[in-house]
């Protein structure tokens, strides 16, 4: 066994059998692991939410609940509520239409460029939503191609809203569905046709029913983020639409109403807290008793001219969702006054270019900050999802579980209380952490942390129990068999999970909004600046930065999809 060579020097005193001990031992330690990763979240989650929270909900001391009624009962909150609602509802049902026949081509047919579409398919998931709103605010906006080619704006319309969700979301369904798809065995619906079932009869009855788990948990997700959905909602959707993300950034930094904005934010939080229990009931579902095989079985050429022309029909689908908007977003990037050129970009080396004091440094200044504060937070993110990761390997009761949802809730919870919090809590020593620059990567360690966990512990948990018992029978204590056994299977994992922190922490921007210092501007931050302000070179200036952002992500995705730790392409 090469888990404890000759090198580890165990003595014969020190062999025994793995009994009730050193179980013992093995929950201790993996509440020991708990530890950092439960006060990471206290202290940087739940202390700045709950803060917010109270002095939104609090008078003189006392809780104000009748301020719950009050709010929720106004007219123009309604309306907040019930488009919040319709728009994540209408966003879900039109990603599925349109990435479930992506997902099966990328489940069960072969062909050249497989991987790298996976990955440009992908290149959205991990790209800020500032981006995702620029790059269609220069397809559908004004000025933008469709409205030059035919007159056509839809900037200030809900269709602008729903497909550049259907845009963000395209790559959950197609890894999440197509990567257990992959991984059923298509004998079994072969057998039931020649039993004499219909193709539909035979997919309804066979493969639907083991797939409804993963579309269910790919559809929960989907709501998830369009229900949460702040900078595509903030950039498109103008003053005429207005989820409960953006409405809680406005009454907070705009109207300065922290009653209204606290309610707002309870209730995105039950909302959020319903949908990921929900989604973790699924994935249990998902994760019984499915008799699973290699996906490199279950993939082959296409046949037909059926089948040739779904993959067609999905390669242009891609082509038009995907390339268009981000080849748009390029194009305009160059399409300086007058001529083609680096214009743009050169004007992001100097302060006021063209009269504008938007930025106390130069905007290409924000690069540098954000590849700086990105790889802070991807080390925080590591080591907290690491070791979170680690203490939930083994399934145990209620309280794990609860902890496992506890680390999902910043991906739903508003970025925007979170970030506003920090400024009102992290004031006074010992942690006045303000004015200091750490404050950054600790807002997006927060929501690196989710991906860190749901990348490793998959990893985690396929690792033979028995490999473990084997070091531990030789005397090693847990901690030592988790760096001698764990540690070098999942160490591709770790990569992948740097990889998706630091996408996802380069493109934080609802926290990231209140708490970047205007010397000290992140991409994301400085993209809004830009977009907020009238003039031609604001806009082609913010173009350029959200290129240069779209870049660092894509070159990001493209490396993780080269040492991804499975073929079935699933998050």
């Amino acid at each position: 066994m090469a888990v404890a060579g000759p090198e580890v020097g165990i003595e014969k005193r020190s062999a025994r059998p793995a009994g009730r001990g050193s179980g013992r031992r093995g929950a201790a330690v993996r509440l020991g692991l708990m530890a950092v990763p439960v006060a990471f979240f206290a202290l940087f989650f739940a202390y700045p939410v709950t803060a917010i929270v109270g002095r939104g909900i609090k008078a003189e001391g006392d809780w104000q609940f009748g301020r719950i009624g009050e709010v929720l009962s106004r007219p123009d909150i309604l309306d907040v509520l019930w488009f919040t609602t319709w728009q994540a509802l209408a966003s879900t049902a039109l990603t599925l239409l349109i990435a479930l026949p992506g997902a099966y081509v990328f489940a069960r047919f072969d062909f050249p460029g497989k991987q790298v579409l996976r990955a440009v398919v992908t290149v959205p998931f991990v790209l800020p939503t500032v981006v995702v709103g620029t790059a269609f605010l220069a397809l559908l906006g004004r000025g933008g191609l469709l409205d030059e080619l035919w007159g056509v704006r839809l900037d200030t319309t809900v269709w602008a809203i729903l497909l550049a969700h259907v845009f963000f979301n395209y790559a959950v369904v197609v890894r999440t569905v197509g990567g257990l798809w992959s991984q059923l065995d298509p004998r079994q619906e072969e057998a039931a046709r020649v039993l004499g079932a219909g193709r539909f009869a035979a997919f309804r009855r066979v493969t639907l029913p083991a797939l409804a788990p993963a579309v269910a948990a790919a559809a929960l997700m989907v709501f998830l983020f369009t229900f949460t959905s702040f900078g595509v909602v903030q950039i498109l959707g103008g003053p005429a639409y207005s989820t409960l993300e953006v409405e809680i950034y406005r009454q907070t930094a705009q109207l300065l109403d922290l009653p209204t904005a606290a309610v707002l934010t309870l209730v995105q939080f039950a909302a959020v807290g319903g949908i990921l229990a929900v989604h973790a009931a699924t994935v249990r579902r998902r994760e019984r008793a499915l008799k699973l095989v290699d996906p490199a079985q279950t993939s082959r050429r296409p046949r037909g001219v059926g089948q040739w022309a779904l993959l067609g029909g999905v390669l242009l689908t891609a082509l038009l969702l995907i390339l268009l908007p981000l080849g748009v977003l390029v194009e305009r990037s160059f399409d300086g006054p007058g001529s083609y050129g680096f214009g743009y970009y050169e004007a992001l080396q100097s302060v006021g270019a063209g009269g504008s004091s938007t930025f106390l440094v130069p905007p290409l200044e924000a690069v540098g900050n954000s590849l700086r504060y990105a790889l802070v937070a991807t080390l925080i993110a590591l080591v907290v999802g690491g070791l979170a990761a680690a203490a939930l390997t083994r399934r145990a009761g209620r309280l794990v579980r609860g902890f496992d949802a506890l680390l999902m809730l910043p991906l739903g919870v508003s970025a925007v209380t979170v970030g506003f919090g920090f400024l009102i809590t992290l004031d006074k020593p010992p942690l006045d952490l303000r004015t200091s620059w750490i404050l950054v990567p600790l807002a997006q360690a927060l929501v690196g942390v989710p991906f860190v966990v749901r990348t490793m512990l998959p990893v985690l948990r396929a690792v033979d129990d028995r490999l473990r018992e084997a070091a531990a029978v030789l005397g090693a204590s847990p901690l030592r068999a988790w760096r001698e056994v764990d540690l070098p299977l999942v160490r591709r994992a770790v990569l992948v999970a740097a990889g998706f922190a630091f996408a996802v922490s380069l493109g934080e921007f609802g926290a990231t909004v209140f708490i970047a210092r205007p010397d000290n501007p992140t991409l994301p931050v400085a993209v809004a600046r830009l977009l907020g302000r009238s003039g031609e070179l604001n806009y082609g200036q913010a173009m350029a930065l959200s290129t240069i952002l779209m870049l660092v992500c894509a070159v990001s995705l493209l490396l993780l999809e080269r040492i991804r730790t499975d073929r079935s392409g699933e998050f």
